[in-house]
């Protein structure tokens, strides 16, 4: 299933791609062949909160959820849209009808066959206004939803919608058997689903592991590993000694550990890493309803106090990029014309003086009626790059008269009370976002609801009207005049200061073979992963 939009824990076709660099180990025996059977233990930070996507906003539960899950479509190696549970599509000449044809013969794991009854309900629940979902704005596009018979389902829009093929990626299709008539948000069905991915749920141990078994009558092919057991280690340093112990075969690297500790014979003897451009960016982000942040001159002082070079060469190793905008360089709509922020101190300092900020006491802090320029950087737990970005902040503010505090927050208390309730001053996040390059759902001033992602309450009615065109034309040349556009005014506004685009870093034991490097990461292909036979560590008894 196509990742919806989440919080970064995919940004528009690349016209320049590079792809995953990867160190391999020994391959083995040249006789290793294909076989079925062993573990993928793969190591998180984050536990998921719902395993229902059109529910949930976290990246932990998208990970997991993917592999359960299904859309219509999906993105290939060469970031084109292929099927999924579509086999193929007719779209109308004015791009306004889009016929699917459904695979036939594909069943839940429960044994029922899915049908255009099940993609029609997995519509009409994500459009129903009782559904808490920030993913539906793509859907009331549609003017009109037809199921023309079992295996063929249609969908009409009123006016051009760009992303409309791609859209149907994301729609969470869910069995209507189990589902018609029940509140989604109260069923047990968010912590025990069934779908028809190439892995199903054995069991959720809440705050440990969420196992995974393979789903035998995938219509993929059945995938060779037995089982997928995510399991939540909030601790990266924690993990890491598991990766070394045998405990989890595959984690996410920081850059210290890709760059040094890993650069042993230890782990080159028994280890695969990789290194790509992940299609997400890192930022700090204002609440523009705070009186501190209203006025764009402190935001873009702020901007002009940090140095993102030292944070990409400090926290990251070099092993990213800057950020100037919400979409990543060398992809079609990224603007690389856009005003930058220097780091410039004095410069910083000028414009807080001319927004009223001054150190009036003597204190090195700046006042302004009597108040300090005194605010927290909110953050998540175990999340040590943003935490050491947040503390090099904190330290460049200091210069310029600004007393930052950093508070770190369990995951999903984060989102569920501070952010969804917009409960802070300041966060360090980061967004990976869909290949097509619409952002309708960050960006424009009617997405400040709870639940929605313009938590930041930025309102600016040119950004929206370049939103809107953007996603009104099929013409690449005028969506891509409008997002250049949009790039130039969050330049100036600043609601968020971009920070960086982190690489990728996924570590994986040397005994996984059937891994393919590609544009869009590593995983997307886990049914073909395999371990020989004679390198088998964990036997699954057959259900």
């Amino acid at each position: 299933m196509k990742k919806f939009i989440y919080f970064y824990l995919m940004f528009g076709i690349l016209a320049c791609l590079h792809w995953p660099q990867v160190l391999l180990a020994e391959e083995g025996s040249p006789g290793d062949k294909p076989a079925y059977g062993d573990a993928l233990i793969v190591g998180s930070i984050g536990e998921p909160s719902i395993l229902i996507p059109m529910l949930a906003g976290d990246s932990a539960s998208h990970d997991v959820a993917g592999l359960i899950f299904n859309g219509l479509v999906k993105y290939d190696t060469d970031l084109r849209l292929t099927g999924d549970l579509a086999e193929s599509w007719d779209i109308s000449p004015d791009g306004l009808v889009i016929t699917f044809h459904l695979r036939r013969g594909v069943r839940w794991t429960d044994g029922v066959e899915f049908t255009a009854e099940d993609v029609m309900f997995g519509y009409r629940t994500i459009i129903d206004e009782k559904t808490p979902t920030p993913y539906k704005e793509d859907f009331l596009q549609v003017k009109k939803a037809e199921v023309l018979d079992r295996y063929t389902f249609r969908v009409t829009y009123e006016k051009p919608f760009a992303p409309a093929l791609s859209s149907w990626g994301n729609l969470v299709i869910l069995p209507k058997h189990l589902l018609e008539g029940k509140d989604i948000t109260k069923v047990e069905f968010g912590r025990n689903p069934v779908g028809m991915g190439p892995f199903k749920l054995r069991e959720w141990r809440a705050g440990q592991e969420v196992i995974l078994d393979a789903n035998r009558d995938y219509f993929e092919g059945r995938p060779y590993l037995d089982r997928y057991i995510y399991r939540i280690i909030p601790d990266p340093a924690t993990m890491f000694l598991e990766l070394q112990a045998g405990g989890v075969d595959m984690m996410g690297l920081t850059p210290l550990q890709y760059k040094k500790q890993t650069d042993t014979e230890f782990f080159k003897d028994n280890f695969q890493k990789f290194r790509y451009p992940v299609f997400s960016y890192t930022y700090l982000g204002f609440n523009l309803k705070h009186p501190w942040f209203k006025d764009k001159r402190v935001r873009q002082a702020i901007a002009h106090a940090i140095d993102k070079s030292e944070i990409i060469d400090v926290v990251l190793f070099g092993l990213g990029k800057p950020a100037t905008g919400p979409y990543v360089p060398g992809t079609w709509p990224y603007n690389p014309d856009v005003k930058r922020y220097e780091y410039n101190p004095e410069k910083a300092r000028r414009l807080l003086r001319e927004a009223g900020w001054v150190d009036t006491d003597g204190d090195g802090i700046v006042d302004k009626d009597g108040r300090p320029f005194e605010f927290t950087i909110l953050t998540n737990m175990g999340n040590r790059l943003r935490l050491n970005a947040a503390t090099i902040i904190q330290w460049r503010l200091s210069k310029i008269g600004i007393k930052v505090h950093i508070r770190t927050v369990e995951w999903s208390t984060f989102i569920n009370e501070f952010i969804d309730k917009r409960r802070f001053e300041a966060v360090i996040l980061g967004w990976s976002i869909g290949l097509d390059p619409d952002q309708y759902d960050i960006w424009h001033s009617s997405k400040t609801g709870e639940k929605e992602f313009n938590f930041v309450s930025y309102s600016n009615p040119e950004v929206d009207e370049l939103l809107e065109r953007g996603r009104r034309t099929f013409n690449i040349e005028e969506r891509k005049k409008a997002y250049y556009r949009i790039q130039e005014i969050l330049a100036e506004d600043l609601p968020y200061i971009f920070l960086y685009v982190p690489d990728a870093l996924p570590i994986v034991h040397s005994r996984f073979r059937g891994i393919k490097p590609s544009p869009i990461g590593i995983t997307y292909n886990i049914h073909e992963w395999y371990v020989p036979e004679r390198l088998q560590r964990h036997h699954v008894l057959e259900p």
